[in-house]
This record gives C-alpha cells, sequence and structure tokens, in this order.
C-alpha cells in the first residue's frame, strides 16, 4: 500500500506535465500563425531590397508611399466614413434593439426574424440592388454612397436587444411611474446600462468598415473618393510589378488606425462580451 500511495502522487505529476506541455505547444502554435504574418509584413517593410538584392534597415518603403498616393486623402476618407458608420451602426442599433426588447407592436417577432434572416444574404447578392438606390439618389461615386447602406446592423440590432431584455423591466415601470416618456426612459436608464453592448458594436463596426475593400470598389470610381484599402491597390503597380515592400509599408500604415481603436477599446469590449456570463 505504501508503495502505491507513493507511485501515485508522481503519476499524478507527469500526466500534468503533458497536459502543461501540450497547452504550451498548442498557444506557441496559435501565437506564430496569429503574429507571424504581421511580424513578417513590418519586417519586409522596413528592410527593403536595394538594386543588387541586399537588405538593410530603412524607411525607404514608407517614403515611397507617401510619393505614390496621397495617404493623407485616403486616410481622411477612410476615417469619416468608419467613423460616421460605427456611430451610426451603434445608433440604429440602440434604438432598434429597444424598441424590439421593451415595445410591444404588432408583428415585431416577424420583423425581428427577418431582419436576423438578412445576416445570412451575401453582401454579393445585394451589392447591385443598393447600387441602383444610391445612384438612384444621386450619391454614386461619393463617400455617401458608402456611409449611408452601412448604417443598419442586423447584428448590432439583435445584440442591443439581448442587451436591454437582460435589464430589469421594472427600471421602465419604476420610471413611467414618475411620469417619464418611453423616451425619456431609453435615454437616462437603459442607453447608459447598455454601454458594454453598445461599445462592441463600435468596435466592431470601425474594424469591418476599415479594412473593407468590396464596397468601395463598387460604389467609387474616382480616386477622391477612395479608401485607404482601395488605395493601397495602386501600389502593387502595373501586373504586380510594384516593390513588396512599399506594398507592405502601405499596409502597416492601415494597421495603426484598427491597432489604436483596439488598445483603447479592447477593455470595454472585452466586458461587453462576457456581459451576462457571471451574475
Amino acid at each position: 500500500m505504501s508503495t502505491t500511495d507513493k507511485t501515485l502522487p508522481v503519476r499524478t505529476h507527469h500526466r500534468l506535465s503533458a497536459s502543461l506541455i501540450g497547452r504550451i505547444v498548442v498557444l506557441a502554435i496559435a501565437l506564430f500563425l496569429t503574429l507571424g504574418p504581421v511580424m513578417w509584413t513590418l519586417i519586409e517593410s522596413l528592410s527593403p531590397a536595394d538594386s543588387t538584392g541586399a537588405r538593410h534597415l530603412s524607411l525607404a518603403a514608407y517614403q515611397d508611399v507617401f510619393s505614390k498616393i496621397d495617404v493623407i486623402r485616403l486616410f481622411w476618407n477612410s476615417t469619416l466614413v468608419t467613423g460616421l458608420c460605427a456611430v451610426g451602426q451603434m445608433a440604429t442599433a440602440a434604438l432598434a434593439g429597444y424598441a424590439f426588447a421593451r415595445l410591444r407592436f404588432k408583428g415585431s417577432n416577424l420583423l425581428f426574424g427577418i431582419i436576423l434572416a438578412t445576416m445570412m444574404i451575401p453582401m454579393q447578392v445585394t451589392i447591385v440592388p443598393v447600387f441602383m438606390l444610391v445612384r438612384g439618389m444621386g450619391l454614386a461615386d461619393t463617400l455617401w454612397a458608402l456611409i449611408l447602406p452601412a448604417l443598419p446592423t442586423a447584428f448590432g440590432t439583435f445584440l442591443m436587444r439581448q442587451y436591454f431584455m437582460g435589464i430589469p423591466e421594472s427600471l421602465a415601470e419604476a420610471s413611467q411611474v414618475d411620469g417619464a416618456s418611453p423616451w425619456r426612459t431609453f435615454r437616462s436608464i437603459y442607453l447608459p446600462l447598455a454601454t458594454p453592448g453598445l461599445a462592441v458594436v463600435g468596435v466592431l463596426a470601425f474594424n469591418g468598415i476599415w479594412n473593407e475593400f468590396f464596397r468601395p470598389l463598387i460604389m467609387t470610381i474616382s480616386n477622391d473618393n477612395f479608401t485607404l484599402p482601395l488605395g493601397l491597390v495602386s501600389l502593387q503597380g502595373k501586373l504586380g510589378t510594384g516593390s513588396m515592400s512599399t506594398v507592405l509599408a502601405g499596409v502597416v500604415l492601415s494597421m495603426i488606425p484598427a491597432l489604436i481603436v483596439f488598445i483603447f477599446g479592447q477593455r470595454p469590449l472585452r466586458e461587453g462580451l462576457t456581459a451576462g456570463a457571471v451574475k
């Protein structure tokens, strides 16, 4: 019995060590697959090849980006479109989510189901009708053609509805007893409590629209209305003969705003995604 008792902790220790090593290996592979391409992009942009093929540390690729494309205008266009779309999606998601969660009207469940069903429709299916509508409104080849169609968000509506449904309804009843209108109840009680959900909608909207390429390619024609992802294509040169370091330098520049938003928004994003998991 004593021999068995002595060997049990050793075996358990071996099993725990093997499990720990397996987790470290899996995490190391995930880290390599995630950060590997980013590090390669950064190193390649900082070490362009000269005429002899030799590589050296230099900012020449970044200087080349500013000389070939109007980076300031592209950044402004992307910032304007992304900022207005993110704020617009937060506003529409909050209003629609509150309506579906707290207001009772005929056909609300059917309408909410239709909104959720739109999430299953690829953008490529709806891009032609949307383009025809935008052109009919006289907004073709403008930044408004990128902003207005992106203001509604089915996922944001679903997310905010779930948040509002998780807030006790007794708060609304108490505010109604005090004489508050439905708008005042939404603005003063429900909206502040749903701030984590709004943060999730805003951060996801920013990352998605900032990196968007397909819609700007269809909706805009002139260079003055190009967003940053679309403008970076010209760095490839004719038939892809441009410098790879220059292209990757442009990619690094385009990642900076998204990285800043992530750094400042990771806490509310984490709180928003985990809200409701712990009572």
